[in-house]
């Protein structure tokens, strides 16, 4: 009881970023739902150059069957902040950095430091690919089969990790 589980085709995660500069980073997302054949959707939502149309696509996201989002933003990165205060899923906020940040600083802080009720779960500067997994976590938290893929990563990053070998030690 309780459980929703992930259909064949229809996205669940939906991977949204302030501008096509972004996909550099946000691919890693991508990338890593495609490899566990988790159904998702990329979209260009700019709060700053479209607000009106990420007000709608952040508050009608949990009607259209998603069940996480991931914004990804550099700069000023508003974002993850404004998608968070619009919807009742969970956002995951990416911060990047891009040519006209201070370093990225801008953009960690910016989505790191949401106010209370309106929070933002924040993973590293460019990580991407661990707003996926996070993403996959949360969805594998109510969903079996998801939780199924979870564990076998997880499994299978241990097992390539305990499988390193270091070079001998030179002996004096």
């Amino acid at each position: 009881m309780g459980e929703k589980h992930v259909e064949s085709n229809k996205p669940v995660v939906a991977i949204v970023m302030g501008s096509d500069s972004d996909w550099e980073v946000m691919k890693e997302a991508a990338e890593f739902l495609d490899a566990q054949n988790i159904p998702y959707e990329c979209k260009v939502v700019s709060a700053h150059r479209t607000p009106a149309y990420m007000l709608e696509y952040a508050s009608s996201a949990h009607a259209r069957g998603f069940r996480v989002i991931i914004a990804g933003a550099g700069g000023a990165a508003h974002l993850p902040g404004m998608i968070a205060s619009c919807t009742p899923l969970p956002v995951i906020g990416v911060p990047i950095k891009s040519r006209n940040s201070i370093d990225g600083w801008d953009s960690l802080l910016s989505i790191l430091q949401m106010p209370n009720g309106v929070p933002v779960a924040t993973v590293a500067l460019n990580a991407a690919k661990n707003a996926g997994i996070l993403a996959m976590q949360i969805i594998g938290s109510s969903d079996p089969s998801v939780l199924q893929k979870i564990v076998a990563f997880k499994e299978k990053m241990r097992d390539e990790v305990l499988a390193k070998k270091l070079p001998p030690e030179s002996k004096s």
